[in-house]
């Protein structure tokens, strides 16, 4: 059954909208390829500051360690934090179905393990690399979705896997933080050597120094800026996967909903202080939902049901209550 349904899935699907796909990914590659170039030149003015080009030497090494530490961490530490319980076929066959169907479709083998976190938070994360990557949902989003809008969001994670967003991001904050460090340095070199250049030794080049000021933020924008790209993109290649754009778009409307923004625009309307676009980490849901419905066309979603999702077997709560804790873990 499933060979069948995956090889229906790799026919071209005609709910989709060709050119406004093509535009928006071609979109969303230079968006992070500039963001990732912008954030490596940034830690190399960093690193040269400091000690010229044995600095910027010394970024790329100690960067290039980190990322490789980063990851060989195995999913099942973060798991393991946050408790989270293995769903089998047996207690919700359709999940682990779309989630064998969805990875065969996007050329993962073998397909990422399905996990829940008992919490009655909104939330669907993906962890891990190749054989390792795995899937964790909450059993507040299972109880709030349709099965329809479940599939959309399995597909979402799937392509953030299958794009290697992990390791792009681990990449991303890996150059932040040696940005951070850097600059630290820097400014740390300029408080010693203060006193020479106040007796008029030394001179004090204030534009590098306000460069220095400045690295951190402007490496954390940049770090926002590619989170908000990547998951434009997952959005685009969830889309692929399902031909269901609009799944996704119903998904993440209910999730706007269901998080108290609803309430919050009726009631408090514009006194509301609005996010600042520049310090989210995901892009605004409205223009996430433009974008996917962008690319539909009047035709039927792939095999996708409305319907509640139902386990067939009861999942198994967490024992103790969630607290939050000074590393922001839950447990």
């Amino acid at each position: 059954m499933l060979e069948a349904e995956s090889q229906e899935m790799e026919r071209p699907n005609p709910s989709m909208d060709p050119g406004a796909l093509r535009r928006h990914r071609l979109g969303n590659l230079l968006q992070s390829l500039i963001l990732i170039a912008g954030m490596a030149l940034l830690l190399a003015a960093c690193g040269w500051i400091v000690a010229g080009w044995t600095g910027v030497a010394v970024a790329a090494v100690l960067g290039a360690l980190s990322l490789a530490i980063s990851g060989r961490l195995s999913p099942g530490l973060m798991l393991r934090m946050f408790r989270a319980r293995h769903l089998t076929r047996q207690a919700l066959p359709e999940a682990v179905d779309a989630v064998a169907i969805l990875a065969r479709r996007a050329g993962l083998e073998p397909p990422p393990r399905l996990y829940y976190v008992a919490s009655p938070t909104l939330n669907a994360f993906s962890l891990g690399r190749g054989r390792e990557a795995v899937i964790a949902v909450t059993s507040g989003l299972l109880q709030a979705m349709t099965l329809r809008e479940l599939i959309a969001i399995l597909a979402h994670e799937i392509s953030h896997i299958r794009h290697n967003d992990i390791w792009v991001m681990s990449l991303a904050d890996v150059m932040t933080r040696m940005t951070r460090s850097m600059s630290f340095l820097g400014l740390l070199f300029l408080v010693l050597n203060l006193p020479f250049a106040l007796a008029g030794v030394a001179q004090i080049p204030w534009l590098l120094v306000l460069l220095l000021l400045l690295a951190p933020t402007l490496g954390s924008l940049l770090q926002l800026a590619l989170s908000r790209t990547r998951e434009f993109e997952a959005d685009l290649g969830a889309a692929r996967l399902t031909g269901d754009p609009v799944g996704l778009a119903q998904a993440l409307e209910r999730l706007e909903r269901r998080q108290g923004r609803f309430w919050e625009d009726i009631f408090l309307g514009s006194r509301r202080i609005p996010d600042p676009s520049l310090l989210r980490s995901h892009p605004k849901t409205e223009e996430r939902i433009r974008r996917l419905l962008d690319l539909r066309v009047e035709t039927p979603p792939f095999e996708t049901r409305d319907g509640a999702v139902r386990p067939r077997a009861p999942l198994r709560p967490t024992p103790g209550r969630p607290r939050q804790r000074i590393t922001g873990l839950w447990y």
